[in-house]
């Protein structure tokens, strides 16, 4: 601290000019009043390394200064001075908060001395703070660099925004190419408001490379209850191409204007941008990993999870899900007529039969050849028999392979179960639906129920 902006408060006029010439002497910026009233007055407005008061003064008195002092946000350091007070009086002073005190009359070079050690003081401990942030804000964009999942990565960054840089309202979305932004997270703003913002900062979004500040002028957004001068917008891309985003107000946009916390912004959203990288390619090998290649359904070793993940959230919460187990009739008589290539046509038609089949909140699984699930979350057994014979219809209804000049028809025969009534266990319910398949392929173009084992 090369420099500081100490005030000098005492009511003689001779101690205030020597206080001044000597410590203007040592190049700081100097400020004298005569009295302790407008001394604490000029501290609420900032900026101020130091005070030195004498302890004894008309009105209110250094003790009052002090204290003034020590409850700002950014208290300055505060030397007392004491003549006529005692020097109890001013060991008092110390433990309450003053940094050091001197007794009148003094040594120039002692003054000297004790202003140098007290701003020295306040610059180690300026930087260690400013160290510890730096440490805290490394670790956390280490944290949101690191996050794999995306349904955590986004609520996790803006809690850490709203957390370093003074709260606001945050949004997160994933960008559907069909649906448009689709919000994952959203804090301190309701829904509807959101939504507006979004379809208005979206265009922005798209030209954006980096974090972006935006004022309302350019936004012109209209019939929100939120009020706000300016946004921040922060683009998330795969490959240039923009893939979602996060969207903040009243809370950051402040932070712009001071140099090292707009540097402490671009850390943490580089920190985001990556975890979202990182985070889609996990999703891309786990896709791989989990999906079925020919129909785009996710397979038997993403079903093992699934039901497992179901099973607990069901039994946590009291809900009930089922399974639907599906069999294609005689369909190696397709692939005998028409060839495996054709066969692998017909599959791909009655996985998306299926997807019209369900709600986007349930999963569907290619169990393996012809043979497919489906689960259904929160989801009793009456309500599975629906949804079971309107698969099995929908299948029977189709014509398939009409495009390759190889109209034929295909039925299928389901088997459905529901947790927990018919099983608490992931591997009996998944094995009771099953059987109740093979049950109805006694007679086939069925669905059956475990509570109809063994009938016709």
């Amino acid at each position: 601290m090369d420099q500081a902006r100490i005030l000098v408060v005492d009511d003689e006029l001779f101690f205030r000019q020597l206080y001044r010439d000597l410590l203007s002497e040592c190049g700081h910026n100097v400020e004298v009043y005569d009295n302790g009233e407008d001394a604490i007055s000029r501290m609420g407005r900032g900026d101020v390394d130091l005070v030195l008061t004498d302890m004894v003064m008309p009105g209110r008195c250094g003790l009052e200064v002090l204290r003034a002092a020590r409850a700002l946000a950014n208290p300055p350091e505060v030397i007392l001075v004491t003549g006529h007070a005692s020097l109890e009086s001013a060991i008092h002073a110390l433990k309450n908060g003053a940094r050091d005190y001197l007794v009148k009359p003094f040594n120039p070079e002692e003054l000297k001395h004790l202003v140098k050690t007290c701003l020295d003081q306040r610059r180690l401990l300026n930087e260690n703070v400013q160290l510890r942030q730096q440490i805290h804000l490394f670790q956390a964009g280490q944290t949101l660099s690191s996050l794999i999942e995306l349904d955590r990565l986004i609520p996790r960054a803006i809690e850490v925004f709203q957390r370093e840089f003074g709260g606001g309202f945050g949004i997160g979305f994933l960008l559907d190419s069909v649906k448009g932004p689709l919000q994952e997270a959203v804090v301190g703003i309701d829904s509807d408001s959101a939504e507006l913002i979004l379809q208005q900062v979206l265009p922005f979004l798209i030209e954006a490379t980096s974090l972006k500040c935006l004022s309302a002028e350019e936004l012109k957004i209209v019939s929100t209850d939120n009020k706000f001068d300016s946004l921040c917008v922060l683009p998330l891309c795969i490959e240039g191409e923009l893939k979602g985003g996060l969207v903040f107000g009243n809370g950051p946009l402040a932070m712009m204007d001071h140099t090292l916390a707009r540097e402490n912004l671009y850390y943490l959203s580089e920190q985001v941008a990556l975890g979202f990288k990182n985070s889609c390619r996990y999703q891309d090998a786990q896709d791989l990993m989990y999906t079925d290649d020919l129909t785009g359904l996710y397979n038997y070793r993403y079903m093992q999870i699934a039901l497992n993940q179901e099973s607990r959230r069901s039994q946590r919460y009291g809900l009930k899900f089922s399974l639907i187990f599906i069999d294609l009739d005689r369909f190696k008589g397709i692939n005998d007529r028409h060839g495996h290539l054709a066969g692998s046509a017909a599959l791909q038609e009655v996985a998306g039969l299926l997807r019209g089949c369900v709600r986007e909140v349930d999963t569907l699984f290619r169990f393996g050849g012809d043979e497919f699930a489906a689960m259904l979350v929160e989801t009793d057994s009456s309500s599975a028999r629906v949804v079971a014979e309107r698969i099995r219809k929908s299948i029977a209804d189709h014509p398939f392979l009409e495009g390759r000049e190889q109209s034929c028809h295909l039925t299928a025969t389901a088997g459905y179960s529901t947790f927990p009534s018919d099983a608490l266990d992931c591997t009996e319910l998944l094995d009771l639906a099953d059987r109740a398949m093979y049950d109805g392929k006694r007679v086939r173009n069925v669905i059956r129920g475990v509570h109809e084992l063994g009938h016709e």
